[in-house]
């Protein structure tokens, strides 16, 4: 599936869209029901290839291919939700809108969501969003070649030669005969704890960094879309389920299941292809996002160094002219990982608080213990907002709200909770509503400072309760239903028994789809449709669900290869920009177009799994694992 491609943008228009038949497009809807902002979810089906292949017993195995279905039946249930919703209101609507529309509002066989759900189906883009109007998914085709993407090049590429990224496709081309020849095929010097690899994990990772592309581009053109009213292709809000995960990995230092930094590269690619030069990463993961931090601060000293060769240096405004300022601000557990070990110097980068000095801009908070529903909200929430205040702070400091300025969220869902209790070990949780409440806010604070537009992108989580849980709340926080906006959602949706019930009906069968028993609430109806069409091969999570022994680990951060404090940073220097634009168009979309397609890794996954399993058995080596082994909590 080709499309046009020009300096690195994707052209949207080939996109796979879930659309209902017969659902009336955004302009036939009455003024009152049309939606103010617009939300897309991205899946891209190449990131379920990245794989455990060392042995085929995978039981504890937490970041795993089954995550990205979990978070799809929690999709579901929010759009199963806000359909219902809509429907209710374009009911109430109707008539007084036929006298304004006649021949535009659909039929009452499909003012209904029951109906239209009979007719799902998946076809091309055309005109036509899927219910509510102001919701879009894309099941997208488009990857990167990791080697010449220039973005991927700005934040992992290094001056005298790709050498990181290099290494790490030869890793992943190697593995399996790796695992046969030595039993291991992360190479010596990383740890293997939390890292793996197989033949296919490229193409997991370019779709990754396709993904968070490709939505960074439909966010940032949704006002050329918009000007045809009701097209699909314009949205100011997107969430990306993509896997591995990017936070831990910094330049060249692959951690904690992160082996590229999804949201960094998405932001290098708005500086590059759309002049954005201010841009937020608020993380809300249980973890502390090193990487993430380590190359916000080589970016920022970049542009910093850049200003002071300027008469200009005295203006923090004028700071953007020199190249991209991020602010970057992270609540997590400092007791968790990679600070579990009490490493002088992951404790105190987990602990900086920076605002403009050396033109740095990084607020860490820490998650408490809460021991009630008011303890939480009344004391404790106010003081984790405070990350969106500091990034304020940062935007008035640089110029105010603008055209040039971006949100992200990297978005783990692994502080939920429901999150697994070994996963969890010090306590430090929030409750599901968090990631409602956070998300929206943080969507006032993107409509106030960057026209509404905001990207956010899937990180951590691992239970099945916490991603669906997590991902159903954090959707209804993006989703707006035009009349009431973000004021339509019953945080029960997601309470204990909702959950569980989740859990139940949409339960993966090997080579089935979900059923429903009968008669069944309407809304887990509904859930269930909009979850075949999603995921039409589920994939069975029977191998992750099964109990396991859990050790006692604790997962540590290799040492960096340089100190960065005293090796100037390659991003934003001149020798990697004059490359970046020179770099040819390298986003691909589909198996074909008018650039030659990334090239494909590896073999099947289940024959380099089986063949995995043998060789530990004819080996008798004992292999390393992953460290952050866990069995589901009893349920």
């Amino acid at each position: 599936m080709g499309g046009h491609k020009q300096d690195g943008a994707i052209d949207t228009s080939a996109r796979e869209l879930v659309v209902l038949e017969g659902v009336t497009p955004t302009s036939s809807l009455p003024e009152s029901l049309r939606p103010s902002k617009r939300t897309a979810l991205y899946l891209q089906d190449d990131c379920l290839k990245h794989r455990f292949i060392r042995s085929k017993d995978t039981s504890g195995i937490v970041e795993r291919p089954e995550r990205l279905r979990a978070v799809k039946v929690g999709l579901s249930a929010a759009i199963a939700h806000a359909g219902e919703v809509y429907a209710k209101y374009a009911a109430l609507g109707k008539g007084d809108a036929q006298g304004r529309t006649a021949g535009k509002i659909p039929s009452t066989e499909t003012d209904t969501l029951a109906a239209a759900l009979e007719r799902m189906k998946i076809g091309q883009a055309q005109d036509l969003q899927l219910w509510p109007s102001s919701v879009t998914f894309y099941r997208t085709t488009a990857r990167v070649d990791l080697l010449n993407h220039p973005a991927v090049k700005y934040v992992h590429g290094d001056v005298d030669g790709d050498v990181y990224l290099e290494n790490l496709t030869t890793w992943a081309r190697d593995s399996q005969d790796n695992i046969a020849k030595k039993g291991l095929e992360i190479p010596d010097g990383i740890p293997p704890l939390d890292l793996y690899l197989c033949p296919t994990s490229i193409d997991a990772i370019q779709g990754a960094i396709g993904a968070v592309c490709e939505a960074v581009d439909n966010v940032l053109t949704s006002d050329a879309h918009s000007s045809s009213e009701g097209s699909s292709k314009g949205c100011e809000r997107a969430f990306v389920a993509i896997r591995p995960p990017g936070h831990h990995c910094g330049e060249d230092t692959p951690s904690g299941f992160c082996f590229v930094n999804n949201v960094v590269i998405g932001a290098a690619h708005a500086h590059l292809n759309h002049n954005i030069k201010r841009v937020v990463i608020l993380d809300i993961d249980l973890h502390h996002g090193n990487g993430t931090q380590s190359l916000v601060w080589q970016i920022n000293e970049e542009t910093y160094l850049k200003s002071l060769e300027s008469e200009d240096s005295q203006s923090n405004a004028l700071l953007t002219q020199h190249g991209l300022q991020i602010y970057y601000g992270s609540l997590h557990d400092v007791l968790s990982y990679p600070c579990e070990d009490g490493k002088p110097h992951m404790v105190q980068a987990a602990s900086t608080s920076i605002h403009g000095a050396h033109g740095q801009y990084v607020e860490n908070i820490h998650l408490q213990q809460y021991d009630s529903s008011e303890h939480f909200w009344d004391v404790l929430y106010p003081k984790y907002l405070n990350l969106i205040r500091r990034a304020r702070d940062f935007l008035d400091h640089t110029g105010g709200p603008g055209d040039d300025a971006l949100i992200f969220i990297s978005c783990g869902f692994d502080a939920c909770e429901h999150e697994y209790p070994s996963m969890s070990r010090h306590g430090r949780r929030v409750p599901v509503s968090f990631y409602h409440r956070f998300t929206r806010d943080t969507c006032s604070f993107a409509d106030q400072y960057a026209r509404g537009r905001l990207v956010s992108v899937l990180e951590g989580g691992y239970s099945d309760k916490a991603l669906i849980s997590g991902a159903m709340a954090h959707v209804c926080g993006l989703v707006e239903l035009e009349e009431e906006g973000r004021g339509w959602v019953d945080e029960e949706w997601w309470n204990t028994e909702n959950i569980s019930k989740l859990e139940k009906v949409t339960k993966a069968r090997k080579g089935l789809r979900p059923s429903l028993p009968s008669p069944q609430e309407e809304w887990l109806s509904r859930t269930v449709e909009i979850l075949v069409t999603l995921d039409p091969k589920p994939t069975s999570s029977s191998a992750s669900s099964r109990g396991s022994r859990v050790p006692s680990t604790a997962r540590t951060l290799r040492e960096r290869k340089k100190d960065l404090r005293d090796t100037p940073s390659d991003c934003g220097s001149p020798a990697v920009s004059g490359r970046v634009k020179d770099a040819s168009p390298s986003v691909i979309e589909g198996s074909s177009g008018g650039c030659s397609p990334a090239p494909e890794s590896g073999t099947k996954e289940d024959n380099s799994t089986q063949r995995a399993g043998s060789v530990a058995a004819s080996s008798g080596k004992k292999l390393p694992r992953v460290i952050l082994h866990v069995r589901p909590p009893a349920t």
